[in-house]
């Protein structure tokens, strides 16, 4: 039977934690279920869309469960509180574990944006691949490195969702097109065009040439090292410093709106 009342909620618990019956607990993860879509959704919107929000929502589950289970309500805590920590953990835990990535990669390409983030507000201009490497206290070889290793990271493609100051999650794509959705959606759309515009003009000429190039002209890194008469590697290690100098800013710019 359903839970709809505080005092049959209490009810269900203190028959769980007596019996241990597995139709209490039932009961309980029926009535609790939303926490678990709540988070998911909210871990969603940081994530690539190949991401199946459904997949979040049953790794939460694992997380919910275990809640209740070891959830002691005299302790006089609230089991929301306590269970979104945990149905968090458990979703993050399955990624981590389904991810191909290392986390000593993210873990870098973390490193290289706070770095970027911190010379731009120092120095008011894009920083320069050896100032990054200073920062950083490792070579421009070891920094040419790093973009290598990341290059190929799902969090650094301008397709990623971005979800700014709370509203609907959007990719980098999405702010470039007026779709005419009405006119809080229009306004947001042209807002985030003039904030990925500012943040692309804020860098060096290579960097823009790249970025127009590939998402514009739509060329193959091949063919952009061509135009530029460098390799293909170098265009790669360009279009990653990029990328990564736009997630940098366009962050700093979410948490002022915060």
């Amino acid at each position: 039977m359903a839970i709809e009342t505080t005092t049959e909620l209490d009810g269900a618990w203190a028959r769980f934690k007596r019996t241990g019956a597995q139709q209490e607990r039932d009961e309980l993860i029926v009535y609790y279920a939303p926490l678990v879509k709540y988070v998911a959704s909210r871990i969603a919107a940081g994530l690539p869309q190949t991401v199946d929000q459904s997949d979040l929502v049953s790794y939460g589950m694992f997380g919910l469960i275990d809640a209740i289970t070891k959830f002691d309500p005299e302790r006089g805590f609230k089991f929301e509180t306590y269970a979104i920590s945990r149905i968090k953990g458990a979703v993050l835990d399955e990624l981590r574990a389904i991810d191909w990535v290392p986390r000593s990669v993210r873990s870098k390409a973390k490193s290289v944006e706070r770095a970027m983030s911190k010379l731009e507000s120092k120095l008011h201009r894009a920083p320069t691949d050896d100032e990054i490497a200073d920062e950083l206290d490792i070579s421009s070889d070891q920094l040419s490195g790093i973009y290598k290793q990341i290059s190929s990271l799902g969090m650094v493609a301008l397709d990623e969702m971005l979800s700014f100051n709370g509203s609907e999650s959007l990719t980098f794509g999405d702010t470039l097109a007026d779709r005419r959705e009405g006119p809080v959606t229009t306004y947001e759309r042209v807002e985030m065009r003039q904030l990925l515009a500012d943040a692309i003009n804020k860098m060096n000429e290579r960097e823009k040439i790249v970025l127009t190039l590939y998402y514009y002209e739509n060329l193959t890194l091949a063919e952009i090292g061509k135009v530029l008469g460098v390799t293909e590697s170098r265009v790669c290690q360009i279009h990653t410093k990029a990328v990564l100098q736009l997630r940098s800013r366009l962050s700093t710019v979410d948490r002022e709106l915060v």
